[in-house]
């Protein structure tokens, strides 16, 4: 199937959608690619129920409920939505435009391409455990898609980020015991958060389990029973657990992107921060996948980049026409077609 918009958007989380929305104040059609079955990016696949503090206007959102508010505020432009799918190429027609083929045959026509695809494709990095695949989904989970999950239970937490800092602090609301494995008693967490934690664990509310490494699981392989720890001098301690969470962070790669011959630096697209433009004309990239000198790694950085991108790809789509700039108080939010 081929389709024929003015801007192709790759990935669907924050940025993406956002891009979406800006396009839609310059009267330009979007046709949106994510290789997740929804929209919202990581904030939905991997921290649905984490609450996010800097985004303007909001002292605390949940991940989840700003994607659906950022699908709100692009509903009006009608965005046509492949979801559950990549594009797998990217090449140049002899009239300038862009054809974006996707993972399932079909092949999207446009002169602007913005990428936001956050980090690119994305995975947890697995502790090295024997047998833990057995256990994936069956008590070894990656990230929290619904708190209420561990209700109750026993939760055993890796790691000494932001992520095991932060989970360890809510789920102590729900579970009936939470234990912190980390090598080390100083974590790499915000101040804030860390003082929170050790708050926590000298109230008995958390288990401070250090300085311990995860060693092994016990189980009959379809129920996770217990996780063993080890110190780095081998001493071994049993856990009593009904989950375990480690967080070790994601490991990254572009995928795809990386064959489309974009200017590339560690693993990120490189762009212009006055325009968002790449080294290829019309392919434009915002959020987490570009980077340029001073960047933020911050949603509402995504925000702005994706706005400078809708406005660059105006001047891509239009050659020669003068865009009247508007705010939106002014211009409310004009229809789109399809």
């Amino acid at each position: 199937m081929m389709h024929e918009t003015d801007v192709v958007v790759v990935g669907a989380g924050p940025a993406g959608l956002f891009a979406v929305f800006e396009c839609g104040m310059v009267k330009l059609r979007c046709h949106v690619v994510d290789a997740l079955d929804a929209a919202g990016g990581q904030c939905v696949a991997l921290y649905p129920e984490k609450p996010i503090y800097d985004i303007p206007g909001h002292p605390s959102i949940l991940a989840a409920d700003l994607v659906e508010r950022l699908k709100a505020q692009a509903a009006p432009f009608a965005p046509t939505m492949h979801l559950g799918r990549q594009v797998v190429g990217l090449e140049r027609q002899g009239d300038g435009r862009w054809c974006a083929s996707l993972s399932d045959g079909t092949r999207i026509l446009a002169p602007v391409v913005i990428v936001a695809a956050g980090g690119g494709a994305f995975g947890p990095n697995r502790p090295p455990l024997d047998g833990i695949e057995a256990y994936e989904g069956k008590g070894v989970a990656y990230f929290v898609a619904r708190r209420e999950d561990y209700r109750g239970k026993r939760v055993v937490i890796a790691g000494g980020g932001d992520s095991a800092v932060d989970w360890a602090i809510s789920l102590a609301e729900v579970a009936d015991k939470v234990m912190v494995v980390h090598r080390r008693p100083k974590f790499r967490a915000a101040p804030e958060s860390e003082a929170r934690l050790k708050a926590l664990a000298e109230s008995g509310a958390v288990e401070l389990v250090v300085p311990y490494q995860l060693h092994g699981l016990d189980g009959n392989g379809e129920r996770l029973s217990a996780v063993i720890v080890a110190t780095l001098e081998g001493e071994t301690r049993r856990l009593e657990a009904d989950a375990l969470l480690p967080f070790f962070g994601l490991a990254t790669t572009l995928g795809p992107i990386a064959e489309w011959g974009l200017g590339v630096e560690r693993n990120l697209i490189a762009v212009d921060p006055a325009t968002m433009a790449t080294d290829a004309r019309g392919v434009l990239a915002a959020g987490d996948i570009c980077t340029y000198p001073g960047k933020l790694k911050l949603i509402l950085s995504g925000f702005a980049e994706a706005a400078r991108a809708a406005h660059s790809a105006y001047d891509v789509v239009h050659p020669g026409q003068a865009l009247h700039f508007e705010h939106s108080t002014t211009s409310g939010v004009p229809g789109a077609g399809t």
